[in-house]
C-alpha cells in the first residue's frame, strides 16, 4: 500500500489513538475508508479548496491517479494537535463554510444510512427516532427540544458536521482542519454544531453561545444541533456513561438560549 501512494518504505506510526485506522509515514498519512465514494469525493474537493488563514490536509494521489487504492487513501500531515481556542475554531468554521458555498451537493449523501446521517435527519424532523432514542431522561429532554423546532428558510451547502474536534494548532501557524465530515445543511447549523461541542469537550463558557447570536437563525440552528448530538449520543449502543451525562448536562446549560 505504501508504494501505491509514492510512500518511502517506512515504519508506519499509528496517528493516535482517537484515529485507529489511520497511519502516518513521514510526511504522508494512510487511512482506511469505509465509503470509497465519499473519500474520493472528499479528496477531489480538498485538492480545490482554497480558505486563506487555513491550512489544509492535502490529498495524495496514487501512482495510477486515483484516489482511494483498495478501500485506503492518503494525505499530507498537517503538524498540531487539539487546544481549546474556541474562537479560532468558530472563525475556521466560518472561512470554510464560505470557501465551501459554492461546492454542489454530492449523490453519495442521499444515500448515507450511517448513525451521524440517520441524527441529523431527526434532529430536523426529517425522519422517525424509530424506538433508538428510547424512554429515559435523554429521550424526554430530545422531545421537549424537539418540539421547539419551527420552520426556516436557509439554503443548504456542504459543511463539516464535526469540526470543533477537527482543528489542530500548532504554536502561531494558522489552524489546520482534518477529518471532514460531509453533510448538506446550512452553514449556521455547521457553526452551531461547533457551538455545541465546544461547550461539551472543550470547556467553553455559556457566553460562548452569544459571540455568535448574529448568525442566521442561530436559536433554531442550536436547537438542532443539540439534538444531532443528543440523538448520536442516546442511539449509540456503546456511548460511554460519561460521555452521555457530558451530553445531556451541556444540552440541559444550552436549553435556556434556544429562543
Amino acid at each position: 500500500m505504501l508504494s501505491a501512494f509514492g510512500v518511502p518504505a517506512a515504519e508506519p506510526e499509528l496517528l493516535s489513538k482517537a484515529r485507529p485506522r489511520t497511519w502516518r509515514c513521514e510526511a504522508t498519512v494512510l487511512g482506511s475508508v469505509d465509503d470509497p465514494a465519499e473519500a474520493s469525493w472528499l479528496a477531489s474537493t480538498f485538492e480545490q479548496l482554497q480558505v486563506a488563514g487555513v491550512r489544509l490536509a492535502r490529498p495524495v494521489r496514487s501512482s495510477d491517479g486515483r484516489w482511494v487504492v483498495s478501500g485506503w487513501t492518503a494525505h499530507r500531515f498537517v503538524s498540531g494537535s487539539p487546544a481549546p481556542r474556541h474562537d479560532e475554531i468558530m472563525r475556521t468554521a466560518i472561512a470554510v463554510h464560505a470557501a465551501l458555498e459554492p461546492f454542489p451537493e454530492p449523490r453519495f449523501l442521499r444515500d448515507r444510512t450511517d448513525l451521524r446521517s440517520w441524527a441529523n435527519q431527526v434532529a430536523w424532523g426529517e425522519a422517525d427516532d424509530q424506538g433508538r432514542i428510547g424512554s429515559g431522561h435523554g429521550a424526554r429532554l430530545f422531545e421537549a427540544l424537539a418540539a421547539g423546532r419551527r420552520r426556516v428558510d436557509l439554503p443548504s451547502q456542504v459543511v463539516h458536521g464535526d469540526l470543533a474536534r477537527n482543528v489542530l494548532f500548532a504554536g502561531t501557524a494558522p489552524p489546520a482542519v482534518v477529518d471532514f465530515a460531509p453533510f448538506w445543511r446550512p452553514a449556521t447549523w455547521a457553526a452551531a454544531v461547533v457551538a455545541v461541542d465546544s461547550l461539551a469537550w472543550g470547556a467553553a463558557p455559556i457566553e460562548f453561545l452569544t459571540d455568535y447570536s448574529h448568525l442566521p437563525e442561530w436559536p433554531q440552528m442550536l436547537r438542532r444541533a443539540v439534538l444531532f448530538r443528543l440523538a448520536i449520543t442516546l442511539a449509540h449502543p456503546l456511548t460511554p456513561p460519561d460521555e452521555l451525562v457530558t451530553v445531556l448536562s451541556t444540552a440541559e446549560r444550552i436549553e435556556p438560549y434556544l429562543d
